[in-house]
């Protein structure tokens, strides 16, 4: 098939620039050889000049030109040139330098008129021209590019001079980035640093003014209007002190992403967004063991429920990235199942995702969906998880969570399913509302399944806390407040919850999934315990204002069967490690349980009853829930 008439004109334009650059090196190499000198006069300097200089361009021309080709110039865009294009460059002039010395000796030539034997003077100074031009030459178009067809600024015109915190590969990345694309109106002017061996030195042009306790000068001083974080994610005792002196001085913070995000190629340097709780959590990321995950998932069919909500998409992504067969996403809402579709057919995952609507509380439903694709693992996340609404509503907690996970599990062990992953809740430990209690019912349901004879399913259960920006979490809540203007409300100034990232809780509960035996319940290990109180004030800093000044902070009350601070474990279970450091393992000593059918029948009872009535049911079931008192 003959190339594409684009490929063609760019090989001709590179042949075309290449060679003349080339001329014009060797040309002037003998130039100053031999021009000026006291040889000049005699007849062997003319015959140089004259005889053998022509005859040479002839050959070395295009052995250069071929070479850079051999090396990869001629494939790569023209106004792109960077140090790896540098050392290709230099690698074939010298190749070509080489095979120059060499030529004498091999051909046994010597003569003036000999275009072989190029004096050693004419071809070590070509070689030099040769660098000079060739990567001046790449340099300045690249430059002029920059300058010109970049623009100078923002589509609006407006440019923002910003000072990057972090003057490390990453901070270097983004000044490289801003400074090659000047289109994001963005205008680096300086670097802060905490390492005083940087300051006053100067990374792209762009100074290092000293450390973060300069920030009050930038405004004056430098125009700054914003400070972009380029510090390690590990960093977070002093990504929150840099964040409280912006704040300070009414400077707008923004982030970069991670070095494992650009390395990944998922994003550039110049990618920046603003700061974000997530970014202050101050936990670092949980390394997980991908081969392990991996051979699970692979080449398998995987049925996620719930695919729609924030823990059941994250799981699709994860899920999808490890090659299944294929990967079942089950939603009621047609809606949210939709836009998880679509989001996975962007992510380049639509050839093995398979959109299901559906309830799993449908009994036929679910069925036809086990008959028709068999899933070797069920990772079910479906659930009402509201606590202040199931309250008012417990019979339809106990039909959604623990009806649900029945009748999915159930059909799973049917099916001759491998795993069956249960998403439950530090609320389900002790419960004082209606929602941990149903996920506490529900783990009992998986025990109980798991106890039944000939069983070959391994059902498990992974316990972790709130995660930072599911649907209904304090977040999204927080933020809209503060969007509004406030007040931003917080239920008791004591309260305390543990936070994970969804991806992180995602990525720990495949981890678990890894790891887990049947009948096992398994909890995350969740870091401290943050006040939501405490919070609030940082998403309203976060958004350079100020808490109780800009921003009221209104406390309102506990809500309908809410804690003040969540716990971790029921009564008789202990903690075991796993072989993952943040993954745990319950061990229940002496429980007991009703058979799964007769539990089912008596959760059944209990869903039509007046919500009262339910709620004492529900304690007869499981003896730690304390419900509300209304």
């Amino acid at each position: 098939m003959a190339p594409p008439a684009s490929r063609l004109k760019r090989a001709a334009f590179f042949f075309a620039a290449y060679g003349m650059l080339a001329g014009l090196s060797l040309w002037f190499a003998y130039e100053l050889r031999f021009l000026g000198a006291d040889e000049l006069t005699t007849k062997e300097s003319v015959t140089y000049l004259h005889g053998q200089r022509p005859l040479a361009l002839l050959w070395l021309v295009p052995l250069k030109v071929g070479l850079l080709a051999l090396w990869g110039q001629f494939r790569g865009v023209f106004y792109y040139f960077r140090l790896p294009d540098a050392l290709r460059t230099t690698l074939a002039l010298a190749t070509a330098t080489f095979a120059a010395l060499a030529m004498p000796n091999l051909l046994g030539g010597g003569a003036p008129d000999d275009p072989f034997s190029l004096p050693r003077g004419v071809t070590l100074i070509d070689f030099n021209l040769s660098l000079v031009l060739f990567i001046g030459f790449r340099v300045s178009v690249r430059a002029l590019r920059e300058r010109f067809s970049a623009g100078t600024g923002s589509p609006a015109g407006v440019v923002e001079r910003i000072a990057v915190v972090g003057a490390g590969q990453t901070g270097a990345q983004l000044v490289a980035d801003l400074l090659g694309r000047r289109g994001h109106g963005l205008e680096p002017v300086c670097f802060l640093d905490d390492d005083v061996a940087k300051h006053d030195l100067h990374i792209h042009g762009v100074p290092v003014v000293g450390s973060p306790a300069r920030m009050g000068e930038l405004a004056e001083k430098f125009g700054v209007t914003e400070i972009i974080l380029a510090l390690p994610a590990t960093s977070v005792r002093r990504i929150r002190e840099v964040s409280a002196l912006a704040a300070a001085n009414n400077l707008r913070v923004l982030v970069v992403p991670s070095m494992a995000e650009l390395a990944g190629g998922r994003v550039r340097a110049s990618d920046i967004r603003p700061i974000s709780v997530e970014d202050i959590l101050g936990r670092a990321p949980a390394q997980l063991d991908d081969a392990a995950i991996a051979a699970m998932v692979k080449g398998r069919v995987i049925l996620v429920t719930g695919a729609g909500g924030s823990i059941g998409l994250e799981l699709s992504r994860q899920v999808a990235a490890h090659g299944p067969a294929r990967l079942l996403l089950l939603d009621q809402c047609e809606v949210l199942l939709y836009q998880a579709e679509q989001d996975l057919i962007a992510a380049g995952h639509g050839a093995v995702i398979t959109p299901l609507v559906g309830d799993v509380t449908d009994v036929a439903r679910m069925t036809a969906v086990f008959t028709a694709y068999r899933p070797s693992l069920v990772l079910h996340a479906a659930a009402h998880k509201h606590v202040p609404m199931m309250e008012a509503q417990p019979g339809e907690a106990l039909k959604n969570n623990v009806e649900g996970t029945w009748v999915v599990a159930h059909l799973a062990a049917e099916h001759g399913a491998e795993k069956f992953v249960l998403i439950s809740s530090d609320k389900a430990v002790n419960p004082t509302n209606v929602m941990g209690a149903s996920k506490r019912l529900a783990e009992l349901m998986l025990r109980s399944l798991q106890a039944r004879p000939g069983v070959r399913t391994s059902f498990m259960a992974v316990r972790f806390g709130n995660v930072l920006g599911s649907s209904g979490s304090v977040i999204p809540i927080f933020r809209r407040q503060i969007s509004a203007g406030g007040p931003v409300t917080v239920t008791h100034p004591d309260v305390k919850r543990y936070f994970m990232t969804i991806p992180e809780a995602v990525g720990l509960v495949l981890q678990s999934a890894t790891l887990g035996q049947g009948g096992d319940i398994l909890v995350l290990e969740m870091g401290e315990p943050l006040k939501i109180i405490d919070v609030a004030r940082q998403l309203i800093e976060l958004s350079g204002l100020r808490p109780d000044v800009d921003i009221e902070i209104r406390i309102i009350g506990l809500r309908p069967g809410e804690k003040l601070v969540e716990e971790l474990q029921c009564e008789g279970e202990q903690f075991r490690p796993t072989t993952h450091p943040r993954v745990f393992r319950f061990v229940v000593a002496g429980e007991t349980s009703l058979p799964p059918e007769a539990l089912r029948a008596q959760v059944t009872d209990l869903l039509r009853l007046e919500p009262g009535v339910c709620k004492q049911g529900i304690r007869r079931l499981v003896p730690e829930y304390v419900p509300y008192a209304e």
